[in-house]
């Protein structure tokens, strides 16, 4: 039997008569972690077809917060569109330097014709929100610095200083990577990025991790379903008082309106059998309505389930969904 320091704190996903996934951490109540998935890396390289190159780079040296680089073959007689990205995981598993992530990136960098940059966030539940928050809020900022050359030397990064168009930087991001996105294009509308160093033009939301106490859509239909999305928030945010939290559901009463977003264009990406997709929808409703100065559009793929072009890349849908993105980031 296990000492009682050893007894489990809680797992994640949560175990319901619908949920078939495995664990993907394991909490105990003295405070150590098992993690079961979304732990293999993979090397920074060149890619043999596309040709995109990528390094790793530690932005943050205060906090150790790294990031993996991507450089496309580029034009030198021109500057690229930057992608700052945060990746999925229900802000405990996966990093920058999972397989599926650094796949995922190659591909769409290569597509669109963009430098990109994929953070790695510090994860809950050592690191709990807002600390995921902090950190990429940070990394923005230090990328913000570098359009006027703000960074000093020893920490400036060429890849940014040389190649990126500081008038097309993008927020992007998948579940809770959307969640991270949709959080900074907030802050970024109250709050200036290094000084006014950049302004973001657009912010893609991929089957973004949005929550809320009322049951919406299909939702409603059985709550023992979306247990996980019921339990994901609280564990994560252990400060927050429930799933209205205006981080988790922007159109909470008493939430930030979503007229102060930061940028001037959105993409929101659903799929059908996302338990998520209403989610999707309504934030997209919502934005209409509120009196944001800016373009919204969605576009959602049928028959498929949650970041489904992470898991199945090679097939139609997740290319259409490659091309779909590409063409919103080289929008000016």
């Amino acid at each position: 039997m296990e000492s009682s320091n050893r007894e489990i704190a809680y797992e994640f996903p949560p175990r319901s008569k619908h949920n078939s996934f495995p664990v993907f951490i394991r909490v105990y109540r003295d405070g150590s972690v098992d993690r079961f998935v979304g732990t293999d890396i993979v090397p920074p390289s060149l890619h043999p077809v596309a040709g995109v190159c990528s390094k790793d780079i530690v932005a943050i040296p205060e906090t150790g917060v790294s990031a993996r680089l991507y450089l496309p073959n580029i034009n030198p007689l021109r500057k690229l569109p930057l992608l700052v990205y945060f990746h999925g995981g229900g802000f405990c598993i996966e990093t920058p330097f999972s397989p599926i992530y650094h796949s995922f990136i190659n591909s769409l960098v290569a597509e669109a014709n963009i430098v990109a940059i994929s953070v790695h966030y510090r994860r809950v539940p050592e690191y709990p929100l807002p600390i995921a928050y902090d950190d990429s809020w940070a990394v923005l900022q230090w990328v913000a610095a570098h359009a006027e050359s703000r960074v000093d030397d020893d920490a400036s990064e060429s890849w940014l200083r040389d190649y990126v168009d500081f008038d097309r930087v993008f927020l992007g991001g998948d579940s809770a990577g959307g969640n991270i996105a949709h959080n900074l294009a907030l802050r970024s509308g109250a709050e200036e990025l290094n000084n006014g160093g950049i302004k973001l033009l657009g912010m893609a939301l991929i089957g973004s991790y949005l929550w809320g106490k009322e049951r919406i859509g299909s939702e409603a239909t059985d709550p023992e379903k979306y247990i996980t999305e019921e339990t994901t928030w609280l564990h994560a945010c252990p400060s927050a008082k429930d799933n209205d939290d205006p981080r988790i559901n922007p159109v909470a009463p008493g939430a930030p309106s979503l007229e102060g977003l930061g940028c001037r264009r959105v993409l929101v990406l659903v799929a059908g059998k996302d338990g998520l997709r209403d989610r999707g929808w309504l934030y997209h409703d919502s934005l209409v309505k509120s009196g944001w100065n800016g373009v919204v559009e969605i576009m959602e793929t049928e028959e498929e389930g949650h970041v489904f072009h992470l898991f199945n890349p090679n097939c139609e849908k997740a290319e259409l969904r490659i091309k779909r993105l590409a063409s919103f980031l080289n929008q000016v």
